[in-house]
């Protein structure tokens, strides 16, 4: 039920399904294998869901890249299949370089996701190197699909541009938070490998897939085991529905690709807002694909739920090599956000004042992106299961405040973009006292000079320069709030450890 404003996220989810389906049914048409169609339909999900640049040239780019990455681990990974221990010090490797390769941005991050999947996929379908042939044409196939209808027939990208994600966190050799990551992810996957197959020797991949994932998108300690904690729920409502849904359909074609389709739809849908319902939606599916290889039965099940909280253990391990806290960075993060505020208002008045070559509203949407990460960041601090009450009430008055700026920013954004609203000398001093607000939670590198007082002149009293006066005083109101809960002294973090 949250907001979805222009209804991208409808759009997305629907353009979704239909990709995976034109993927499927092209692979059907072509007389492929069972196990080749299964293999387009989560080729096709892998590139719909994991390209992420910030313009459509590049996501074409990256989408073409694909099968660079996923081809060699796909023929690695069949061609080990029967020997266990190279097969698993290879995967751990491709773990280790498909984490490491997010330093190169969303390029990097979509290319190591797609590899690590691709020995995952061979795992899931117990695939020969015999099927090779076949499972290269699957994935092609499944990319021509997926390019034809994300950059073609309905490239929403085109229309609303997606935000830039925010650079990671600053960092040198193992601080960068990549390499740390690819160490934490190879231990935690190395962990839920060895454990894995001491409960099954058939299945033991869920637990280092659920290792992986938990790693994708998180940076600290804190996030990692939250994002444990909702994998693990979100598998056990999934196993419940697919008692209830998979079993007794025990893979009768027609049902169980309709609700197939429903569960792409939303993993699409709720991915973006939460992790618990999207696992939910990935784990009914996996018992649809299950039945369809004949394969499925109760036990199967909670055998999955096993192999899951087998990897988030697993996670949870690594998680403690070379940690990075919880406050160090929702603190880096923080700061980011209240600088994006301080450059966004000071283009909206460089606009105000008529400069047409300042637009505010790139920054507005950065705005949101930094949101975003502080939000994730501040989900162990505000979970239910926190036992630090008064912490609790701090992260979600920070939070609340900056929600407050952000509802602000995108006010001021709006005015700003009206031809119409003209210079008003008080919109200069408003933004000032913003900048002062914003520079006593976040000190300048530089000295900062106040300019010279104006003269007062008389106003123009134009009904955007007020709107605009009206969003920069919330600013500042909102502002000076968050320094009480930001900053208890004046060495203390942003928001203290956790």
């Amino acid at each position: 039920m949250a907001p979805d404003p222009g209804r991208v996220r409808l759009r997305v989810s629907l353009r979704a399904v239909l990709g995976i389906t034109l993927a499927v049914a092209l692979a059907e048409l072509l007389g492929l294998s069972l196990t080749a169609s299964i293999t387009a339909g989560l080729a096709a999900l892998l590139a719909l869901f994991t390209v992420a640049d910030p313009t459509v040239r590049r996501q074409a780019v990256t989408t073409a890249l694909l099968p660079a990455a996923g081809f060699p681990v796909l023929a690695l990974a069949t061609v080990l299949h029967d020997a266990p221990l190279l097969r698993d010090t290879a995967w751990l490797l491709v773990v280790f370089a498909g984490v490491y390769a997010r330093r190169w941005g969303p390029r990097g991050h979509a290319l190591g996701i797609f590899a690590f999947m691709q020995f995952f996929v061979t795992q899931f379908l117990h695939a020969l190197p015999a099927q090779l042939p076949e499972l290269y044409a699957a994935v092609g196939l499944a990319l021509l699909a997926v390019g034809a209808v994300r950059f073609l027939a309905w490239c929403i990208e085109r229309r609303v541009p997606p935000p830039a994600a925010p650079a990671p966190l600053p960092g040198t050799g193992l601080a960068r938070p990549t390499t740390r990551q690819a160490f934490q992810a190879t231990a935690a996957c190395a962990v839920a490998l060895a454990a894995g197959q001491l409960i099954s020797h058939e299945r033991w991949y869920w637990a280092v897939g659920t290792a992986w994932w938990i790693f994708v998108n998180t940076a600290s300690r804190g996030e990692t085991l939250v994002r444990g904690f909702r994998r693990v729920l979100g598998t056990v409502a999934g196993i419940a529905a697919g008692l209830l849904i998979a079993v007794p359909l025990g893979g009768a074609t027609a049902p169980t690709a309709l609700l197939v389709a429903v569960c792409v739809f939303g993993i699409f849908y709720t991915a973006p807002l939460s992790y618990s319902w999207m696992m939910f939606f990935v784990t009914v599916m996996a018992g649809l694909l299950y039945g369809l290889l004949g394969v499925l039965h109760p036990g199967l099940l909670l055998l999955r739920f096993q192999e899951t909280a087998v990897g988030a253990i697993g996670a949870v391990i690594g998680v403690a090599l070379l940690p990075v806290t919880t406050h160090a960075a929702t603190n880096a993060w923080i700061e980011r956000a209240v600088t994006c505020v301080h450059t966004c208002t000071t283009a909206a008045a460089r606009r105000l004042a008529g400069d047409p070559g300042v637009d505010p509203a790139p920054h507005a949407a950065e705005l949101e992106v930094l949101l975003g990460r502080v939000r994730l960041s501040v989900a162990p601090l505000v979970h239910p299961l926190s036992p630090l009450r008064a912490r609790k009430a701090r992260a979600r008055r920070v939070l609340a405040l900056l929600d407050d700026c952000a509802r602000e920013i995108r006010g001021l954004a709006a005015v700003a973009a009206d031809p119409d609203a003209s210079h008003d000398a008080r919109l200069v001093a408003a933004a000032w006292r913003v900048e002062a607000a914003v520079h006593a939670l976040v000190p300048p590198a530089e000295p900062v000079r106040t300019p010279a007082a104006e003269a007062p002149g008389v106003p123009h009293h134009h009904p955007g320069a007020e709107a605009a006066l009206g969003h920069l005083h919330g600013l500042e109101q909102a502002l000076v709030g968050l320094a009480a809960p930001l900053r208890t002294s004046h060495r203390a973090p942003l928001v203290p450890a956790a």
